[in-house]
């Protein structure tokens, strides 16, 4: 018998002819039809490739190697990679950036001396849809740039007009956070120690490039409820009982959109003259007996907390704008009492807050 082989996909086909017309019935299992007997070979070995072999790389630090230009430009860089790198959505990202970067920075006071304060930077920018991601460490090497410089509004405008450039942002935004000390006087002794009030500086660009500046405060109170107040003279009056109205530690967030330059103590004053009953420092016993005769001649509710900072923040020409929060921590209840009020200026501050920032306001 003839075999012809052919090698189909890499695989032995062979074809015999034989003479069975119906492979039916053939005892050899081969499909006689046309007396064509068809034979499958099994695939031929094949070769593998062989692995190149590779060392493992040595586990060491070398303290002697030197960074050339030639190596750094040949580094991987992923986040300014291509948008064929983007995962997910190629969609444009609002805000993206750093949070909580630490460093201390210098800022000026009304009283001529700066002040070294440790800061926590917010900064953020927006991406178009087609890059992959920024430079963030771009964001954190500005400001060691500028860190000779003393902080306020203006410089953060600046810093927003360096990021349009060097990060090639639309939008951007920066936030400072610090602890801002004032010496402040006891009610009677005399006494002096320092209050640290949590401030905010805030500058954000849009991507027409116009930018609004911002100062948020927490002044921390004293707010005793005049119900409770009332309740109790009546217990003395009418049935020679004892009785202490509740009062509880109270924070206003005070923020503040400014078209003039405003000093940090001047909003600590307009929060003082409104309320009256700020938390004390150093402390003796004269202070704190006038400390509650300040309270009983101040009663506040929550909603009178806000309305008295209100009127003295309206008409200061300075504040274009401004939002106040109030948190009353409550010592009768197991929950706080809280108040938002806005000025009303059109496109500025809404009275909307994420339930997250009333956890934000307790001081301790």
């Amino acid at each position: 018998m003839k075999t012809n082989m052919h090698l189909i996909n890499g695989a032995g086909v062979a074809y015999a002819n034989g003479n069975h017309t119906n492979g039916h019935n053939g005892s050899n299992g081969y499909n006689g039809h046309n007396g064509l007997a068809t034979l499958t070979m099994a695939p031929p070995m094949l070769t593998p490739d062989i692995a190149p072999v590779r060392q493992s790389p040595q586990r060491v630090y070398d303290p002697n190697f030197v960074v050339t230009d030639a190596y750094r430009e040949s580094l991987p860089d992923l986040q300014n990679g291509p948008a064929s790198l983007i995962q997910g959505s190629p969609v444009a990202i609002q805000q993206v950036g750093i949070h909580n970067f630490r460093l201390p920075l210098r800022y000026a006071s009304r009283n001529g001396e700066p002040l070294l304060l440790e800061t926590a930077v917010t900064g953020t920018v927006s991406l178009e849809a087609h890059k992959k991601g920024i430079n963030m460490s771009r964001v954190m090497r500005t400001f060691y740039e500028h860190k000779g410089e003393t902080f306020d509004l203006d410089l953060l405008e600046e810093i927003l007009h360096d990021y349009r450039t060097s990060l090639g942002s639309l939008d951007a935004h920066l936030i400072l956070r610090f602890n801002y000390p004032m010496l402040n006087e006891s009610l009677r002794s005399g006494l002096f120690g320092y209050q640290y009030y949590q401030v905010a500086l805030e500058a954000r660009m849009d991507r027409f490039g116009a930018v609004r500046k911002f100062i948020h405060f927490d002044f921390v109170y004293s707010s005793t409820c005049p119900c409770s107040y009332e309740l109790s003279q009546h217990a003395i009056m009418e049935r020679n009982i004892a009785a202490v109205p509740h009062s509880q530690r109270s924070v206003a967030r005070v923020s503040v959109e400014l078209n003039g330059f405003l000093w940090i103590e001047e909003l600590r004053d307009l929060c003082l003259e409104a309320l009256h009953t700020e938390t004390q420092v150093m402390v003796k016993r004269e202070d704190e007996q006038a400390f509650a005769e300040l309270n009983a001649a101040y009663l506040k509710f929550v909603e009178d907390a806000v309305r008295l900072l209100h009127e003295q923040l309206d008409p200061e020409p300075r504040i274009k704008d401004f939002k106040v929060i109030a948190s009353h921590q409550e010592s009768l209840h197991s929950h706080d009492a809280i108040s938002v009020l806005v000025k009303g200026v059109r496109g500025g501050f809404t009275p909307e807050v994420d339930p997250s920032v009333f956890a934000t306001l307790i001081h301790r």
